[in-house]
């Protein structure tokens, strides 16, 4: 008993303790500060307006918290250390307002919670962080295309399984790279869609037996449509969930290519050569450019995997009710994760719009190989009238022999290849030089490769008029959605700054 006594001295024998506000009410209270406090203002102003449209609170009342609103201190509030006066930033929000407009202010809680406002709160505060991943998003997308625009005759040769493959272009290669990005894209979409949905009005998790207009509430903050069921409303936690998964999946596309971008930046591979701006020079190895901003994109983008991936791990096995609480714990991790990958997405964009690209290396590189024999065996199949299969065992004899005398710079002998073609068709080819060479030329392996998806220059340039396509209409979405909110909130700000003023008025006729 006496020991219980001496934690309580040190705890306190009321809510909050001591040790439970340090490790989790002061954190929560900064993470409110810096990312809720004007969302719940946005709630609260909106709810003002929708409660005296349905007639639930008088004109005047309304003004007095109109008022009340208008005088909240944001950048004193921002400023604030937590003391455990309030419980949390909302409490003492309340407190503000009680303050300014008295009594009248009580009712601004009228047929509302704590679960359905703090649910919008979040999901109006994750639109605008999904919002401004997407912009960034759209602009390497952007800076994708028009890199790839640039080199669709810059030949390179392809791999599979790490291995050299198949000669293609650097095009070929970005618009692929572009198109998993457009996919992205549209999944961090999706996210919205599911997250833009309006909470409000569904109170505890029954909605209220007061008259609210639940479908005014969506209009007045810009929601796309109504989270219909309120036990879901506030129960529902995949909408964060959906977020993590797009963001871990884009985090995970993305760091593929800035991975091959860091192996591209050796001297063996040559590939690439990175703008000033965006290398180290070594302290004591004069010689060297280290890439170090694209070892940062690597690690930042496994971080935010990660933080995805905590977000993820958190909802599991929570109970399916009401989970705010274990919201305002999760929700710094989503945060996190939308804003490293909207920083990763504006840095790569500034690395792909300054890259310098070895061309001549990487075509000689494609013609020094045996990465055109596929081709080769193409030609044979059409001129000889031998199956592929025949056609790839001759090749292959061919390459094994040229492999075993040294020879590797991918020039074929025509002899050779009539050699191989004797043990397995019993006859020489009637193939000549020219042909050959032909068919060993990494520019005519990409250029007859003209079916759809193929890297022939044309075709690459008739999928890349394609990706802008559909890059214009994900900019005029994004412009819609920005567009929408803005309208919404000028129309909310005017009103009840105006009702403020009507307020104010009031009051200098009273004092005069």
């Amino acid at each position: 008993m006496v020991q219980k006594d001496e934690w309580l001295l040190v705890e306190g024998d009321r809510f909050p303790g001591k040790t439970y506000a340090e490790v989790v009410l002061e954190p929560a209270y900064e993470q409110a500060k810096a990312e809720l406090l004007e969302p719940m203002l946005e709630v609260n102003k909106a709810h003002l307006l929708m409660l005296r449209e349905q007639r639930l609170i008088g004109q005047e009342e309304a003004e007095r918290i109109a008022a009340a609103l208008e005088a909240v201190d944001l950048p004193k509030l921002q400023g604030n250390a937590y003391t455990g006066q309030f419980e949390d930033l909302f409490f003492q929000v309340e407190d503000e307002l009680l303050q300014h407009a008295g009594e009248a202010a009580g009712n601004l809680h009228l047929a509302r919670s704590r679960n359905d406002m703090g649910i919008a709160i979040y999901r109006l505060t994750l639109r605008e962080k999904l919002l401004e991943a997407i912009a960034s998003a759209l602009r390497l997308h952007d800076r994708l295309l028009r890199f790839a625009a640039e080199h669709t005759d810059t030949v390179m040769i392809g791999y599979t399984h790490t291995q050299q493959a198949q000669p293609t272009t650097m095009a070929h290669y970005a618009a692929a790279v572009s198109d998993s990005l457009g996919r992205d894209i549209r999944r961090l979409q999706a996210a919205y869609a599911n997250c833009n949905r309006s909470s409000m009005g569904a109170a505890a998790l029954t909605t209220s037996g007061f008259p609210i207009s639940r479908e005014r509430m969506v209009e007045l903050l810009a929601f796309d449509e109504l989270i219909e069921n309120a036990y879901d409303a506030v129960s529902g936690a995949d909408y964060i969930g959906e977020i993590a998964t797009a963001v871990q999946l884009a985090a995970l596309n993305l760091g593929r290519f800035v991975q091959e971008l860091l192996l591209w930046s050796t001297q063996e591979f040559a590939v690439l050569h990175g703008a000033a701006p965006y290398v180290q020079i070594s302290s004591i190895m004069p010689q060297k450019r280290n890439p170090v901003s694209i070892e940062h994109m690597r690690s930042l983008l496994s971080g935010c995997t990660g933080s995805a991936q905590t977000v993820l791990t958190m909802m599991h096995n929570t109970s399916f009710g009401d989970i705010v609480d274990t919201e305002d714990d999760m929700q710094p991790y989503a945060w996190k994760s939308l804003h490293t990958l909207e920083s990763v997405y504006r840095l790569l964009g500034c690395v792909i719009a300054t890259l310098q690209i070895n061309k001549e290396g990487l075509r000689a590189r494609a013609k020094g190989s045996f990465a055109t024999v596929t081709e080769l065996a193409d030609t044979l199949v059409r001129m000889e009238r031998l199956s592929f299969r025949t056609a790839h065992d001759i090749v292959s004899r061919v390459v094994k022999e040229e492999v075993r005398l040294g020879r590797s710079d991918g020039q074929l002998s025509l002899e050779l290849l009539n050699d191989a073609a004797r043990e397995t068709i019993g006859r020489p080819l009637a193939l000549t030089e020219e042909a050959l060479r032909r068919s060993l030329s990494p520019e005519h392996f990409v250029n007859v490769r003209k079916l759809p998806g193929g890297p022939s220059p044309d075709e690459v340039r008739r999928a890349l008029a394609g990706q802008r396509q559909r890059q214009e209409r994900d900019e005029a979405w994004l412009r819609e959605k920005r567009d929408a909110i803005e309208r919404a909130r000028r129309q909310v700000n005017h009103t009840v700054a105006e009702w403020a003023e009507r307020c104010s008025s009031r009051l200098d006729l009273h004092i005069h």
